[in-house]
């Protein structure tokens, strides 16, 4: 009994030096990336912290002590959102970054040229859309992102530039070191909410009460253009950020 009660603790222990551990930045866990809130208007808690996540080039919160959003777009297909999204941008003057996967890319020829044409940015959101998690090889990872990165080159005569997001959020240290090491720099975000389920498009309220109450200075948002909710509600939305005292910057600012 004795001997099994110091088995217990040992094991205790040891779980807790890994916590530990990963709480005071000496590893990244790997998983999907989350969030937790814990003050409305203030930044969340990431699954990793600042300090962490920039030794890999990697940031999911901008500069705290300004009321700044930096807003993003996920799209693995379009459904006729994103032409409405691109002119309420052009409308408010506002840079978005445009996370694309091949599908789209080799689908929308002429929405990703307006992009670049229109100043946003478009980031690598792989080929494929896999759960890179999974791929441990790097050759396997830098052909995910390299072959967008060659259709891209294909569609608009621009090298890509290098900002890649997870698909799903789904990564691991090896992941993030692996797209480092291509010279990538890993956007997660912020501030976020379930608008990509096309069956289960929330409310205009339910969106509003998601995206006004959490947002914080430095936020970097996740919207998916897939969503119909979204189209309706930007306008609008970005009109309330900037009656909230909010700017909009570019994610490259993010890395500056």
């Amino acid at each position: 009994m004795k001997r099994k009660k110091l088995t217990l603790i040992a094991i205790g222990a040891f779980c807790l030096i890994g916590v530990v551990a990963t709480f005071f930045g000496r590893s990244v866990p790997a998983g999907s990336w989350g969030l937790r809130f814990h003050t409305e208007g203030e930044p969340p808690e990431g699954s990793a912290g600042v300090a962490q996540l920039q030794k890999y080039d990697t940031v999911f919160l901008g500069d705290t002590s300004q009321k700044k959003i930096y807003l993003t777009f996920d799209a693995g297909y379009e459904n006729g959102c994103t032409e409405k999204i691109l002119d309420i941008l052009k409308k408010h003057n506002v840079p978005a970054a445009f996370f694309l996967v091949g599908n789209y890319m080799e689908r929308n020829p002429d929405l990703v040229r307006r992009m670049v044409n229109e100043g946003h940015i478009v980031g690598n959101h792989t080929m494929h859309h896999y759960n890179m998690e999974k791929i441990a090889d790097p050759a396997a990872f830098a052909e995910e992102l390299q072959e967008l990165e060659q259709l891209f080159f294909n569609i608009t005569g621009k090298e890509l530039p290098k900002y890649y997001r997870p698909p799903q959020g789904t990564y691991s240290l090896e992941n993030l070191k692996n797209a480092q090491n291509l010279g990538y720099k890993t956007v997660f975000w912020s501030l976020a909410y379930v608008d990509w389920n096309n069956d289960a498009q929330p409310t205009k309220e339910e969106a509003f009460s998601k995206l006004l109450p959490r947002i914080h200075n430095g936020a970097v948002v996740l919207l998916h253009s897939t969503s119909k909710t979204n189209a309706e509600i930007l306008d609008e939305l970005l009109t309330k950020w900037k009656g909230m005292g909010y700017s909009f910057g570019s994610v490259d600012e993010l890395f500056g």
